[in-house]
């Protein structure tokens, strides 16, 4: 054995084989990853166009509850929404455009205000002072040259949007045949699971969506009862705009104080600051406890995680990233749980739960026998519904043994 070994002190030869299979892997991988990065919009547009179809199911379903054809039900709905979209935008622009042109012409009285009004104090003499040499000509120009640059990017933007929204109508008039296919490619085994997948991902891009509506409600409300209190005009044109605009992370927040700050600053300095100090005492209030309460019991996310998921967000891809980081945090942590994975600081018995699965399956299987892919399906979809709220008792601690 001695012998085999090299003498002390002389390097040692290490040799390292690749087999082809090794090297197909890695070169499947980095392809992989070349074709992610440059799909990804093609991979935003789907989930913007199953985030709009999980939105509107509920509609939907209520109107093919109430006897109305799917079809009808469809085209009621997606006209409902762009009839909305286009109110807001005709109530909206026209109002914020008009606002716009006159801080436009009354800018230099308007900043001489400003700056006559900062010199009363010395910490804001030379503030003061800056404002009154500021020139509104350089900013303009910058401002265009940067909106022509990004004019390209938002007419993109702008297809993507428009191609969301058709794909989401034809997976929509389409849900049966698409559900049937995607049934076909999947072992027979994993469809009650994969139906309670499909059911949850609804449930949290209904619950999603509807606390997204309700932060906008509250904070269009805020505006528009701050608006009328000092006597703005058009406050229900900005409230409803400062609503439109707080969907966005981030940038929604400079998007709503700037109307309504700007708004306020012409009818006088005191009231712009009254203003711009309860617009960012708001966003602060909504940051910090309104999003984490309602988003937390929407999604069933901690509020720790809320804002951990908002932010890697909108670090790795911006607003985009920002936008879709809570559903997509609150999809992963349902697959854990559906796929009962017991996480190292986690103490839940899943042998209940996995027995009645188990016992589910194997009814659908039996029942299943020689069907289709497409009446499958809609088998599994009946046995999850009908086994959501039971698999939801075993696994809550507080349900009495009766029930159970």
């Amino acid at each position: 054995m001695k012998d085999l070994l090299p003498p002390v002190g002389e390097p040692r030869l290490v040799r390292v084989e690749l087999t082809m299979s090794s090297i197909l892997k890695v070169l499947a991988t980095i392809v992989g990853a070349w074709l992610v990065g440059r799909l990804l919009p093609v991979f935003l547009v789907l989930a913007a166009a199953l985030i709009l179809v999980g939105t509107l199911t509920a509609a939907v379903t209520r109107l093919e509850a109430r006897g109305w054809r799917r079809g009808w039900a469809i085209a009621l709905v997606f006209t409902a929404l762009l009839l909305l979209a286009g109110l807001v935008l005709g109530l909206t622009v026209p109002a914020l455009l008009q606002q716009a042109a006159a801080l436009l012409g009354g800018e230099r009285a308007l900043r001489l205000h400003i700056a006559d009004q900062l010199a009363r104090w010395p910490a804001t003499v030379s503030l003061a002072n800056s404002l009154r040499h500021w020139q509104l000509a350089s900013l303009s120009e910058s401002a265009a040259r940067l909106a022509f640059e990004y004019s390209t990017r938002l007419l993109e933007v702008v297809g993507y949007l428009v191609s969301a929204i058709f794909l989401a109508l034809y997976v929509m008039v389409d849900r049966d045949r698409l559900r049937g296919g995607l049934f076909a490619v999947v072992p027979r085994s994993a469809h009650v699971r994969l139906s309670r997948v499909l059911l949850n991902l609804e449930l949290i891009v209904g619950g999603y969506v509807r606390g997204q509506l309700l932060t906008s409600v509250c904070i269009a409300a805020f505006t528009f009862a701050l608006l009328v209190a000092i006597g703005v005009k058009d406050a229900l044109a900005i409230a409803v705009f400062v609503g439109a605009v707080d969907v966005l992370p981030y940038v929604g927040v400079l998007l709503a104080i700037a109307p309504v700050a700007t708004a306020a600053f012409l009818q006088s300095t005191t009231l712009g600051l009254v203003a711009l100090a309860a617009m960012i005492a708001y966003h602060e209030f909504e940051n910090r406890l309104l999003m984490p309460h309602i988003y937390g019991q929407a999604l069933r996310l901690p509020s720790s995680v809320i804002m951990i998921a908002l932010l890697a967000g909108g670090t790795l891809y911006g607003i985009t990233g920002a936008l879709l980081a809570l559903p997509v945090a609150a999809a992963l942590l349902m697959l854990l749980q559906e796929l009962r994975v017991q996480l190292p600081g986690e103490d839940i018995d899943y042998s209940e739960v996995l027995a009645q699965d188990e016992r589910v399956e194997q009814e659908y299987e039996r029942r299943v026998e020689g069907v289709s892919a497409h009446d499958a399906a809609a088998i599994a979809v009946e046995i999850s519904l009908d086994r959501q709220q039971h698999a939801a008792a075993l696994l809550d601690p507080l349900t009495p043994p009766e029930v159970r």
